[in-house]
């Protein structure tokens, strides 16, 4: 159908292979048919995530495998090199980090000449984050509530006390509340996100950081923090004389009710204290003592990134960014006899609609007026560190980037009714991308779960932090032609038994149509912000508006 308004005709959402046409102000045609194919997608998912790519491992011959393949892919759809020398690469200087569940390996506590020793796994977990083989560490005890100073809210947990040296004590999460004027109501800020504890513990001279865990703050159980936190953590390597958290850590419940218990006090009760606005740090009277025994290594890993360049003198320096990640956890521990957790839907899914996103942006006869970039990042499984290099070490400056449309775990079962793009709402790209959907005959679904902070945990969060106006383009569980809760039924099976398992593997059965519908669907937001005489922004009063 044609949109006089905004020059777009979209025809042919039933087929696979989609027609997708963008007429400019003259009308000339810039997209032609076909150009959008859910099975070239499918083919690159295919291989993306056998098992000849294992898994896809940062560090991993499977992730050098991996990147090779994009940019040759890239180089075949005729998108450019964007680094010295003309190369696809961007180098990430990488430290992983692995604590060793060993004799070395040790934490207490002690008060009023008791003393608990705390086992590894069972009461602890964690990482030394100064990337060291050995770290050694004691301070004294103070807990700090949920670790956040959040002046919007008017809430602070510190009130000016001095934490240099000392052990931060603390609950992940925020202060719960339905009001939407406070902390977001439902919906989980990043002042709730575990990794931002640390962060906030280092600004203020911490020495380590123990958060103290529960399934109802945390919102997971004990078993998913021991399985994540026992495993490699990748950080991006320091710079000479740059501080880090000699530990960032959880406790059990269990863990912390004896800890808590050297103070006379409880997880319940320091749970409600914290959760109250006039809350004061507490100084425990404890000493704890740290010993971390850690494998460490450097990482040789890197972006790939490509350009297809603007047709306008004058805009053509700035960008639209596509991303999604490439890495996933490469050869690990079996299970059911498979060691190779092959990530097909998490994320060969998004680097298969970003490959065909550079097919399409680059086939077009009339280019849009500002260009494009098609950024594959790695270690976002190690959280965002891919992404986040990038953000700091940019082609392009944040002002001069449009924005940043993202795909990361896009469901390949059918026709899709719905688009997700949790986040749009909080910038001024959202009318266009509401406009989209419904020419696309596509119903915006809003986040399902806003108490998980989904929009906090994939790669364009590092384009957010940098003031870019960014979210991700996904799909919702309804799908046509099939039955109420076919698509929720996939969904929890695929979340509950496959999410970060070797079982996260290629089917055959599988239809791509939606993929395609999300690929065209980010080629025409794409399209429109590139041709915009004004660059998007983050609502009036967000948290990242450009600075």
């Amino acid at each position: 159908m044609f949109s006089q308004s905004c020059h777009y005709v979209t025809v042919s959402l039933m087929r696979a292979t989609f027609s997708v046409y963008m007429v400019s102000a003259a009308g000339l045609l810039l997209a032609q048919e076909g150009s959008i194919s859910a099975s070239r997608i499918r083919e690159d998912v295919r291989f993306l995530s056998s098992d000849a790519l294992e898994g896809r491992g940062v560090g991993q011959r499977g992730g050098d495998l991996a990147t090779e393949y994009l940019a040759g892919q890239f180089a075949q759809a005729g998108a450019q090199p964007v680094w010295p020398q003309g190369s696809y690469y961007q180098e990430v200087p990488l430290v992983g980090v692995e604590t060793q569940g060993d004799a070395g390996t040790q934490l207490s506590a002690q008060a009023h000449g008791k003393r608990i020793e705390f086992a590894w796994l069972e009461d602890f977990v964690g990482v030394g984050a100064e990337q060291r083989p050995d770290t050694r560490f004691e301070g004294d005890a103070v807990f700090v509530g949920h670790g956040i100073r959040a002046p919007e809210w008017s809430w602070d947990d510190f009130k000016g006390l001095d934490l240099t040296g000392k052990v931060l004590v603390l609950f992940t999460n925020e202060p719960p509340s339905d009001d939407p004027k406070f902390f977001d109501g439902r919906a989980l800020t990043y002042y709730g996100r575990w990794v931002y504890k640390y962060e906030e513990g280092l600004r203020r001279g911490a020495r380590a950081v123990l958060i103290l865990h529960t399934d109802q703050t945390a919102g997971y159980g004990w078993d998913v923090v021991r399985s994540s936190w026992g495993r490699e953590t990748p950080f991006l390597k320091l710079a000479a004389g740059e501080p880090a958290l000699a530990l960032e850590g959880w406790l059990s419940r269990a863990a912390a009710e004896k800890l808590l218990g050297l103070a006379g006090q409880t997880v319940d009760g320091m749970l409600a204290a914290a959760d109250r606005p006039d809350f004061k740090p507490v100084p425990l009277g404890i000493r704890i003592e740290g010993r971390i025994h850690s494998k460490v290594r450097e990482i040789r890993t890197r972006n790939v990134a490509a350009m297809v360049p603007g047709s306008d003198p004058n805009l053509k320096s700035e960008f639209v960014v596509y991303s999604a990640h490439w890495d996933h956890l490469g050869i690990a521990a079996p299970v059911n006899g498979d060691s190779i957790y092959n990530g097909a839907i998490d994320n060969a899914t998004g680097c298969g609609i970003l490959l065909e996103l550079a097919r399409a942006w680059a086939a077009l006869p009339h280019k849009p007026r500002r260009s494009a970039l098609f950024l594959s990042v790695t270690a976002e499984e190690g959280v965002m560190k891919g992404s986040e290099y990038y953000a700091a070490h940019p082609l392009v400056p944040a002002e001069k980037t449009a924005i940043d449309l993202n795909y990361d775990a896009v469901y390949p079962w059918g026709r899709a009714r719905e688009i997700v793009i949790s986040g749009a709402e909080r910038t001024t790209a959202l009318a266009e991308a509401l406009a989209i959907a419904r020419r696309m005959n596509l119903a915006v679904k809003p986040d399902a779960h806003p108490e998980q902070g989904h929009y906090f945990r994939s790669d364009h969060f590092s384009f957010a932090r940098a003031g870019i106006p960014a979210f991700s383009i996904g799909v919702g569980t309804g799908f046509y032609g099939e039955p109420a809760g076919y698509g929720e039924r996939l969904f929890q099976e695929y979340n509950t038994l496959h999410y970060h398992q070797p079982s996260d593997e290629f089917h055959d059965d599988w239809d791509f149509t939606a993929l395609a519908q999300a690929a065209d669907y980010g080629f025409l937001l794409g399209a429109t912000v590139a041709n915009q005489e004004k660059l998007p922004d983050w609502i009036p009063g967000d948290t990242f508006r450009r600075r």
